[in-house]
């Protein structure tokens, strides 16, 4: 197990001179063997371990003698050892999700922890050889792409790896027994009441008696052979995605030309962009994929939803993949009267500035876009609203109205924002649709003695 180790460690790269690895100790015989497997690897590699356990009181006494028995051996073996208790059951329900999934998270969170509290860049997982043939199986009965069909990824984000994902569990526990350590052995893995454990427990058992007696390297090696050709295509999509794709703060926007291009490379920009706005693809499958791809053939403005409250939308055939944020709850209706000076809407995150100027004045009327002039002649009341049904717009340089939905359609404004874009109106008329176009109706014309001086300065970013 140790040749095998080691092996795995220098193909991929594992460890570097000098690295601080935190090792996840459950207390099982996965993770056991791992941390005294590495524990031997120290002074090869010039590396300081340490041990992180959580406790996930899910089996009373018995997860509390885990926790004693890691304690235990790392006192023994002189590693330092570092534990937390977490109600994993209380997190389930509170977040809906299955005591699993709260598991996982608690346990990277705590791993995260550590990584910043002891400056260390590594984090040893005890995922092994049967670990990834159930995964495999588990995903492939779920749906999965060829990316999903890879398994588990030897190293993932620089920071874990896994020195015994090409070991099998036989071997582990013949490791265990040589090495006389004390693994646990939690009886719920031996209980078919997860997938995962029905998968180990009885399908695979099923296919070993019935079809293929070493599945479990039949799987292993079909997983390489899928991650050799993956590594091409996401080599190809990721130069796609610097090509035409936009990042922005909680937002990334594909524009309609990857959408021509084959659906291998679509399916896997789709899943690029999710990654910058999510953080994580976790929970994303191929349906939510093939769903934003209906999405962009479908009309523009239309929107779906993938897990975490991510919003996507079709705007004008360029797909816009963004994290949802509380948006500030505006009366539609509100009329808001304005005054000379200065004026806060602080619903808005807007500030009016308004004042008339000496028409003598040389300007130059195109220097800002956030400042505008007018015709000031026989306006009485200044004001700020929102659209109207019926509500019509003559924009600079038109003969004649339009109607403001067909010029929103013409500006490209999403159709879920157009009832949030400010209106400057003057008496009953729209002078200008703030962030857009003025209105030929109020433009500064020879011989106009009356100038209005409008600027807005947003404060905050309004959707």
């Amino acid at each position: 197990m140790r040749n095998q180790v080691i092996k795995t460690i220098e193909e991929n790269g594992m460890l570097n001179k000098g690295d601080k690895v935190i090792v996840a100790l459950s207390g099982g015989p996965d993770s056991i063997s791992l941390l005294h497997v590495l524990s031997t690897l120290m002074d090869d590699y010039n590396i300081k371990l340490y041990a992180a356990h959580v406790n996930h009181m899910l089996r009373g006494s018995e997860s509390d003698e885990d926790e004693a028995t890691c304690r235990r051996f790392c006192k023994e073996n002189q590693i330092e050892f570092f534990s937390k208790s977490v109600d994993i059951n209380l997190i389930a329900c509170e977040n809906n999700i299955s005591t699993e999934m709260a598991g996982r998270d608690a346990r990277y969170e705590f791993f995260e922890e550590l990584l910043k509290k002891l400056n260390a860049n590594k984090v040893a997982l005890a995922h092994n050889l049967n670990d990834q043939a159930e995964t495999v199986l588990m995903r492939l009965m779920r749906g999965t792409g060829i990316e999903g069909l890879i398994g588990i990824k030897p190293v993932r984000d620089e920071v874990y790896i896994r020195p015994i994902i090409n070991v099998s569990r036989q071997e582990i526990e013949g490791y265990c027994k040589e090495n006389n350590l004390p693994a646990r052995i939690d009886q719920t893995n031996y209980e078919p009441i997860y997938s995962r454990n029905k998968i180990r427990l009885e399908l695979i058992p099923y296919i070993q008696q019935n079809f293929n007696a070493d599945i479990i390297t039949t799987l292993n090696r079909m997983c390489e052979l899928i991650k050799r050709d993956e590594d091409y295509i996401q080599e190809n999509a990721i130069k796609v995605f610097q090509k035409y794709c936009d990042i922005g703060e909680d937002k990334v926007i594909i524009y309609k030309d990857v959408f021509y291009l084959h659906p291998s490379l679509v399916s896997r920009v789709i899943r690029k962009a999710l990654l910058e706005v999510k953080g994580d693809i976790n929970n994303i499958q191929s349906i939510h994929i093939d769903n934003i791809i209906n999405l962009q053939k479908s009309g523009t403005g239309k929107f779906t939803i993938v897990p975490k409250e991510v919003l996507i939308k079709n705007v004008y055939g360029n797909i816009e993949i963004t994290r949802q944020k509380k948006q500030c709850k505006v009366d539609i209706d509100t009329i808001i009267n304005l005054n000379m000076g200065n004026n806060y809407i602080e619903e808005l995150g807007l500030k009016v500035y308004i004042r008339y100027i000496d028409s003598d004045k040389k300007m130059n009327f195109k220097s800002n876009d956030n400042i505008k002039y007018f015709n000031g002649t026989n306006i009485k009341h200044i004001t700020l609203r929102f659209r109207r049904n019926g509500d019509r717009f003559s924009p600079l340089g038109l003969k004649g109205s339009k109607k403001l939905k067909d010029i929103f359609i013409d500006l490209k404004i999403p159709r879920e924002k157009r009832d949030f874009v400010p209106l400057l109106c003057f008496d009953e008329d729209i002078s200008w649709i703030i962030g857009y176009k003025i209105s030929d109706k109020f433009k500064i014309h020879e011989g106009v003695k009356k100038i209005i001086e409008v600027s807005v300065e947003r404060q905050e970013k309004h959707e």
